[in-house]
């Protein structure tokens, strides 16, 4: 059994995605250089390279969809995510809705409205990758129900993220909560998380709407979306000092990623050999 999942999964391999491993690879090596560099040089080069590693994770995830996306679609959705998460982020630390009050520190830059430009390119780097756990978990569904347990689980695989984001982004001070007492997670109010389901649910659909989210080359997007996992489960519990929500995070997200990736081979051979597309 194990044996034939491999050999599908090693069929969906299309060297038409070297591109986008190579970009992979290149985001890897700067997200293993963050603490190297906070130890070596201190944090001078710290929001720099943090943000070095947004910008290669987002044009890792843009150029796999480029392979299977029109220029016109990938243009637009690229706009329509990153001004709906600026556009959410604005909202959300000049009112407290819908995350909780909270405000970003001027440790990155540029900012617009006070939202640091690296705040929505995140939100573009992660929910491709997201789309394609959804994608996977939800199969070859058609219909409401289909768009509707896409867009859920979507918004699910996206906010597991946070998990271990928001207390590692806090610790780094890179953003503040109001008022962090009383039961938190791990110093997050619960209300970010609740937040967070809106906003993807919101830019999911928003996406959907103008791009083909269901036509997804799923091995590169899996791939970063499980280097993310590994990245911030290890690196919070090794590294970071954080044990308990690398843990809380790793549990999450990790089985969320083992549940799809369980359904790759068949989902991926399914109607179209190219990189587990679906139409």
């Amino acid at each position: 059994m194990i044996a034939s999942r491999l050999k599908a999964a090693r069929a969906l391999l299309d060297p038409r995605d070297l591109p986008a491993y190579t970009l992979i690879g290149a985001w890897c090596v700067v997200m293993v250089a963050v603490p190297i560099l906070r130890w070596t040089v201190g944090e001078a080069l710290f929001p720099l390279d943090i943000s070095a590693g947004v910008i290669a994770q987002v044009a890792a995830a843009l150029i796999a969809l480029r392979r299977l996306w029109t220029t016109r679609a990938l243009v637009v959705m690229t706009v329509v995510v990153v001004c709906g998460a600026w556009a959410i982020e604005y909202m959300g630390h000049t009112t407290g809705f819908p995350f909780g009050a909270y405000s970003y520190t001027d440790r990155l830059q540029p900012q617009i409205g006070g939202v640091p430009l690296f705040v929505p390119l995140a939100w573009l780097m992660m929910m491709p990758s997201s789309w394609a756990v959804a994608h996977l978990l939800t199969g070859d569904r058609r219909g409401w129900r289909g768009r509707i347990a896409f867009v859920g689980w979507s918004a699910l695989a996206f906010t597991a993220w946070d998990l271990f984001l928001d207390p590692q982004m806090v610790s780094w001070d890179l953003w503040r909560w109001d008022d962090p007492s009383g039961f938190t997670y791990f110093g997050i109010p619960w209300s970010n998380y609740a937040g967070w389901l809106l906003a993807a649910l919101l830019l999911t659909t928003a996406a959907s709407a103008v791009a083909p989210t269901r036509r997804l080359p799923l091995l590169p997007l899996l791939t970063i979306y499980a280097v993310t996992w590994f990245l911030e489960t290890f690196g919070l519990i090794l590294f970071w000092g954080q044990p308990g929500a690398g843990i809380v995070g790793g549990v999450v997200m990790g089985t969320l990623l083992v549940a799809a990736l369980i359904r790759l081979p068949s989902v991926g051979t399914h109607n179209d050999a190219s990189a587990g597309v679906l139409p």
